[in-house]
């Protein structure tokens, strides 16, 4: 039932840049560029060149986060960091074609922190439960019932350990195979595979179905 929920009711809400359609000419021949060649002269502090490589993943880096966190609450700044930290340890990148994959990996590591940091608050009382945003993570098809589905999950996940929230739902949420979650989660492929299996095996204990009749 956690799958069914997820697979028909999940979407990757796109979150653009700036679509100034002036925008790429001033990037002149620079926006067409490949990975390894804008890498080789960002680390030469070729500013244009990381304009490119942020306006070419600030999508899928703001996408990640809202999908880990379940809203959009300070994914900007999550993005912000996660760039800056980005061009500033561009000489520790060993292929410059895993830019994408490399920058994910720091995002989860920011999300992660802010994940803990509030449930720790929330653990001595300190703060409030994260609030779900259902329009940044369903489809605007989705059933009343796989929205309340998708509120339910995401619930559940707040009282998930993050190491085993993120792998989760890097996995059944962004569809991610095993080593990509590996990946990202900066961890050994059979780490990902336990944090995965513990979060799983709790959702389906604690998951209950919405809408579902009441015995007699």
């Amino acid at each position: 039932m956690v799958a069914r929920a997820v697979s028909h009711g999940a979407r990757l809400r796109v979150v653009r840049g700036d679509q100034d359609p002036q925008r790429p000419n001033r990037l002149g021949p620079t926006a067409e560029l490949g990975s390894v060649q804008l890498v080789s002269l960002a680390r030469d502090n070729d500013l244009l060149a990381f304009e490119v490589l942020y306006r070419r993943h600030a999508s899928f880096a703001m996408n990640l986060a809202v999908r880990i966190q379940g809203n959009a609450t300070d994914v900007e700044d999550v993005v912000h960091d996660a760039f800056l930290r980005a061009h500033a340890r561009l000489d520790e990148l060993r292929d410059p074609e895993a830019f994408r994959a490399w920058l994910g990996a720091i995002v989860v590591r920011l999300v992660r922190t802010r994940l803990r940091r509030r449930r720790l608050l929330r653990s001595v009382g300190l703060g409030p439960a994260d609030p779900v945003e259902l329009d940044s993570i369903a489809s605007n098809e989705a059933s009343p019932e796989v929205r309340a589905q998708l509120a339910q999950v995401y619930a559940l996940l707040q009282t998930v350990a993050p190491d085993d929230r993120i792998a989760w739902t890097l996995r059944h949420l962004e569809h991610h195979r095993l080593e990509t979650v590996a990946e990202l989660c900066s961890c050994s492929l059979a780490t990902a595979k336990r944090r995965i299996h513990r979060a799983h095996r709790f959702l389906q204990e604690h998951f209950v179905t919405p809408f579902a009749e009441e015995p007699a």
